[in-house]
């Protein structure tokens, strides 16, 4: 499902895992190998013990010079609990698997990009027992593509400048060039990649820009596809906004509530509970009959 930009910004590298290689070895300039082979792994990092943790987006990277897992967190704002689970995502995924793992975070603030960018370190002051260096991806280094042949060269990484830069002065030149070149690739791609940029899109204006772009080149939202990553984003913004009401009102939300809701895939179901978490006096008064 691609409801919001935190979806969208690690989403579009599960779409197109070459991306991801070549926004390290272009972008951020890391001697990453050229992989053979890229594969998604589970994203889920729980144990045996009920505390959930989940990264955003996992790939596993065959290259000649071994193997890496590619560890991907969407991230729109400083949280400093995170510098406590990055290490942990590293040092789990490393025991399960035996591969090196990369931690890269793709935000569209420069600040939280400054704050991501900064080593964990562990330990006392001349001697650091764990050390994690975050690679980042944000509007400092992503490149602007506000040229319909560059853009036509590379249409993922003409994607991502589209969601990492896309307000500002230059949004309508990065649109109008995104919207040229998604023309000539194959309407399922291009269905997706339309949905990543409408979801990264916080400028009022410029999402009404993209909108009017893409009903000018039509197919791309009469596409059956289109529709149903749609209807998949209302999906999850309902099942999200209904739990963080409750919590909004200081209501706690045991994990099987939280695992019902987000199971549901019924928009007319979840609108009801969405209503209900306003005046339910706990999380369970989600699902008593009328």
């Amino acid at each position: 499902m691609v409801g919001s930009s935190h979806e969208a910004l690690h989403r579009i590298f599960q779409k197109d895992p070459t991306l991801l290689t070549k926004a390290l070895q272009k972008v951020l300039h890391v001697p990453f190998p050229e992989p053979r082979e890229i594969a998604a792994l589970n994203v889920d990092l729980t144990e045996i013990e009920p505390v959930e943790r989940r990264v955003d987006t996992l790939l596993r990277a065959e290259t000649d010079e071994g193997t890496y897992l590619l560890v991907v967190e969407s991230q729109g704002k400083v949280d400093e609990r995170k510098r406590g689970s990055w290490p942990y995502y590293l040092s789990y995924l490393y025991e399960k698997y035996r591969c090196e793992p990369v931690l890269i975070v793709i935000t569209q603030s420069s600040k939280t990009a400054q704050w991501a960018s900064r080593p964990i370190r562990f330990g006392f002051r001349d001697w650091h027992s764990l050390t994690v260096r975050p690679l980042v991806l944000g509007p400092d280094n992503v490149p602007v593509i506000a040229d319909e042949r560059q853009a036509e060269r590379d249409v993922p990484l003409a994607v991502l400048s589209a969601m990492t830069h896309g307000r500002g002065p230059q949004a309508p030149a990065i649109l109008e060039s995104l919207a040229a070149a998604l023309r000539t690739i194959d309407p399922d791609s291009a269905a997706v990649f339309v949905q990543f940029v409408d979801s990264c899109l916080a400028d009022p204006q410029a999402k009404q820009m993209w909108r009017d772009l893409m009903t000018a080149i039509q197919y791309f939202w009469r596409h059956p596809l289109a529709e149903q990553v749609r209807e998949e984003g209302r999906i999850q913004d309902r099942q999200e906004m209904t739990l963080r009401i409750l919590e909004w009102r200081g209501i706690s939300v045991p994990d099987a509530v939280r695992e019902r809701v987000m199971a549901c895939t019924d928009l007319a179901q979840l609108e009801v509970w969405a209503q209900r978490a306003v005046h339910a006096m706990d999380a369970m008064g989600l699902f008593e009959p009328e």
